[in-house]
């Protein structure tokens, strides 16, 4: 016998919520949405706007990690809505905690990055972070690429990636970058990994992270810098050297200008300041 939706246990909600969704955000959506329910500890077609402030009030993480873990939750009461459990959405009457935009701060000089390059202790490594930084890549991006995503082009390549929101995008590399990434292929065939682990699969995350770490480590660089810095980096240094925004748009996979026009406010090269008399100078 099938569940009608007002029947669906919160664990069922949840499986149809979070059906297609990367591994990723299952992972995250899927904490938050159970430890709110823990809470609340009923239904969610029974739960009241109550429910849902009480169990913000117990949030005690940064303000960022607060409004990922209610955005998810008012997700999962808009999907609610939608399917039927219940018949108005509470969540659009909560409020995702401010937090100050970091952005800033997660973006290296292009020093740093020649020394992320420089400070690596292999070859594959080596290629890993240039790669990340050249064509802005995600981590699960990288990770997830086979040799069949890859096609020689002029003295360069262009990678097919398999991104966010199952969405594929097309990337130039350069010549350098491209004979870097070449050099590791060996005897693979197209359906393997371009970066192996050492079980012979596709690398994982966590390694990607290790590997930028320890660089940033040795080239002592005061910052937890992890891979999705080096992204910002190739957005914020692109613009300065003249990339048409729409293009950045393209090449990183946003889903609107609106998200790429970030990198603008994070590092302006202008501002109303530098207008005014400086009695110093």
């Amino acid at each position: 016998m099938l569940n009608t939706p007002t029947s669906l246990s919160n664990a069922e909600l949840i499986d149809l919520w979070l059906h297609g969704k990367s591994k990723n955000t299952v992972d995250g959506y899927r904490r938050h949405a159970e430890r709110f329910f823990s809470h609340a500890n009923k239904p969610l077609s029974d739960c009241t706007l109550m429910d849902i402030q009480l169990w913000v009030m117990t949030l005690s993480s940064s303000n960022n990690s607060k409004r990922v873990a209610v955005g998810a939750v008012k997700s999962l009461f808009s999907f609610a809505k939608q399917l039927g459990v219940i018949s108005a959405n509470l969540g659009v009457l909560v409020k995702s905690p401010k937090a100050k935009n970091r952005l800033a701060e997660r973006i290296l000089t292009q020093e740093e990055v020649h020394l992320l390059i420089n400070y690596t202790t292999n070859g594959r490594d080596r290629t890993i972070i240039r790669l990340l930084y050249f064509a802005g890549l995600r981590v699960s991006e990288l990770c997830g690429l086979k040799w069949r995503d890859l096609k020689v082009r002029g003295d360069g390549g262009q990678i097919t990636v398999f991104g966010k929101g199952e969405k594929t995008r097309t990337v130039l590399v350069g010549a350098g970058i491209w004979r870097d990434i070449i050099s590791l292929k060996g005897d693979g065939s197209k359906d393997d990994p371009v970066f192996v682990s050492g079980k012979g699969g596709h690398l994982c995350r966590s390694m990607v992270f290790h590997i930028v770490r320890n660089a940033a480590k040795r080239a002592d660089i005061e910052a937890n810098v992890s891979p999705h810095w080096l992204r910002h980096s190739h957005a914020s240094h692109s613009l300065d050297r003249g990339a048409p925004i729409h293009l950045l748009q393209k090449t990183l996979g946003h889903s609107s200008v609106a998200i790429t026009e970030m990198y603008l406010h994070a590092r302006p090269t202008d501002s109303s300041g530098l207008y005014l008399p400086d009695d110093d100078e």
